[in-house]
């Protein structure tokens, strides 16, 4: 069987950190408005530019200071603007910590002949330094790196590893990337829920109707659920 694992916020903690940069960020914006303001002015730019930027620590940045130049009417100064790229030199290095269960599954999965595939969306150099920090690149067979997670992404990948709906599981915390889009191509996919989710990423309830998928409250319970 083909398992395919998430890695953002399903193998080690991402939205903290990106959550936190945010926080800093309306700090230093604090004179522009409250959190609640100026939240939504960021998401908005953030969802414009995610056709040029894609997903990752450069495109918050880049995001943030033209936020920044926005609300200030172009008053920002350039210490500001430093600031918020140090804060994104951060994210491109901060120290992985593993998830729960994830230094015991990956192992056993792999004894029970299982091949591995981490499939993960971002910034090309953004998420392979984050595999090589991880120190869990060794225990995959194959590394996939995409730009999206949607239905055409995954019918691809699906042809290229020749995968049918009875040899291949996706494993992640994101609904929106990792679940409905392969349930509804009539895949398998487990659900493990994440306490922080980028506004992005969020899906209605009406998005779940209809679609049938397995949820875990760890990753350690998905070694019950394969074989």
């Amino acid at each position: 069987m083909l398992i395919a694992f998430d890695a953002d916020d399903t193998l080690w903690p991402n939205q903290p950190h990106f959550d936190q940069v945010e926080a800093t960020f309306f700090g230093i914006l604090a004179h522009c408005g409250e959190p609640a303001e100026l939240h939504p002015q960021l998401y908005a730019v953030q969802r414009r530019n995610l056709a040029l930027y894609g997903y990752g620590a450069k495109a918050l940045t880049l995001s943030l200071i033209e936020t920044a130049i926005q609300l200030t009417n172009g008053a920002i100064t350039a210490a500001d603007i430093q600031r918020l790229l140090d804060l994104g030199k951060d994210l491109l290095r901060f120290r992985i910590e593993l998830l729960p269960g994830v230094a015991e599954v990956l192992p056993e999965l792999r004894l029970r002949g299982h091949r591995l595939l981490l499939l993960t969306k971002g910034d090309l150099f953004d998420q392979e330094s984050k595999v090589a920090r991880s120190g869990l690149g060794d225990l995959f067979d194959h590394v996939e790196i995409v730009s999206e997670k949607d239905e055409p992404t995954y019918r691809r990948l699906f042809q290229r590893y020749q995968a049918t709906p009875d040899d291949f599981v996706m494993i992640g915390n994101s609904l929106k990337s990792d679940v409905l889009p392969v349930a509804r191509l009539g895949y398998r996919a487990i659900h493990v829920p994440y306490h922080a989710t980028w506004i992005h990423e969020q899906v209605a309830d009406a998005d779940l109707v209809g679609v049938k998928f397995e949820q875990v409250a760890s990753l350690a319970e998905v070694l019950a659920l394969l074989p």
